[in-house]
């Protein structure tokens, strides 16, 4: 009875737990390797739907670029939607739907990806232009400005010193619009400092500097252009503009000139070359002339000047200062004066003449309007030496 229950008592030959000791690392290692395979399936099929994604995403982007590239705004801005579905925090997918969604004038649209993308990256460099171009639309010229710097100075992914100068002129129009001339004046010289001798670059920094009335600085970018190509016509006629403007007549002779001799069609600068002809000629104040030729052209210019008087007749409502003595009457009483022998006789009648011709012309042009020919060349002579 006794043996009978001890019997019981022992565990069966197949449930000795001596026995599974031996396994148990095999069974770990079994189980180890399948949560592996397992993983490594899963790590798998997971990339693989993300470059199936990515790959999606790829082709809706792609086929956006050629539409937006066509001027296909609508559609570019639903290909470029789609992309997002696939990758809803692409950067270039953003930028390029705003971009189509401003080609579509949906501005408020773009503007708020735009502004995302901003604080997401603020020293991007077409994020900032397209911001300046919105403030601009906007009226909101501070904001503009801002933008504007901050895409001449930002990062940009290839050409950047191209994309910088763009982005500079850019602002420079943007500064002439609004009649900004001294702003547009500093920009343009920060903008010649990183010009190399390129003389259609020169020659498009000389005419903005002509259209924001910095003329010496214009004819400077006209002389380094002429450098490389000294017989352009276009450029000969933007120097010597620039030269006429500033006062500058025996320089302007000589531009102008050769501006007219390349370019028979250039009535602008045959124009401009025959009234700097007359300021050369009627300019009593130049050096190296003679006391007779000098006298001569005080009185021809006087006599101008009295031609001026009788031939300008303003309404009634104004009339040229009649204060004591007139214009008119201080013409009439040194007119007998003002002649070759009198101005012999006495030179310092030159500068009394001419202050009357002058003060003639002056008044008259702001009466009876734009003068011409000789006129036109008197008055030029006096702002010449106006202080003097």
């Amino acid at each position: 009875m006794a043996a009978s229950q001890v019997d019981k008592a022992r565990p069966a030959k197949g449930d000795d737990p001596q026995l599974y000791l031996p396994r148990e690392p095999v069974i770990i290692a079994l189980l180890s390797a399948l949560a592996v395979v397992l993983f490594l399936a899963v790590t798998g099929l997971s990339r693989l739907y993300d470059a199936q994604q990515e790959s999606l995403g790829n082709r809706w982007f792609a086929r956006g670029v050629e539409d937006l590239q066509a001027q296909r705004f609508d559609r570019a801005a639903v290909e470029f939607r789609a992309a997002l579905l696939y990758s809803r925090d692409d950067y270039s997918y953003q930028l390029n739907l705003a971009e189509a969604l401003l080609g579509l004038k949906r501005t408020n649209e773009a503007y708020a990806y735009l502004i995302t993308l901003w604080d997401r990256q603020p020293e991007e460099g077409l994020v900032n232009l397209e911001l300046a171009r919105i403030a601009v639309q906007q009226n909101e010229t501070d904001r503009a400005l801002r933008y504007y710097h901050n895409a001449i100075y930002a990062a940009w992914p290839t050409d950047q010193e191209g994309k910088r100068r763009d982005a500079r002129l850019e602002l420079i129009e943007y500064l002439l619009r609004i009649n900004a001339k001294t702003q547009a004046q500093a920009e343009l010289i920060a903008l010649a400092a990183n010009l190399g001798d390129d003389p259609a670059q020169q020659l498009q920094v000389g005419d903005l500097f002509v259209r924001a009335q910095d003329y010496e600085h214009a004819l400077a970018a006209y002389r380094v252009a002429l450098k490389s190509d000294r017989h352009n016509a276009a450029v000969l006629a933007g120097a010597g503009l620039a030269a006429f403007e500033s006062g500058r007549y025996p320089v302007a002779y000589r531009y102008l000139q050769a501006a007219v001799t390349g370019n028979l069609n250039d009535a602008q600068s045959a124009a401009r070359l025959k009234t700097t002809e007359l300021v050369l000629e009627m300019d009593p104040f130049q050096r190296q002339i003679s006391a007779e030729q000098r006298n001569r052209i005080v009185v021809k210019a006087f006599t101008a000047a009295g031609e001026r008087l009788k031939g300008c007749s303003p309404p009634q409502s104004s009339a040229l200062p009649t204060a004591p003595p007139s214009l008119a009457e201080s013409w009439e009483k040194m007119k007998p004066r003002i002649t070759m022998a009198g101005l012999q006789r006495n030179p310092d009648l030159v500068e009394a003449a001419m202050d009357l011709v002058f003060n003639i012309e002056r008044q008259s042009s702001t009466v009876c309007g734009t003068l011409a020919g000789v006129d036109q060349a008197l008055l030029l002579i006096a702002k010449l030496h106006e202080g003097s």
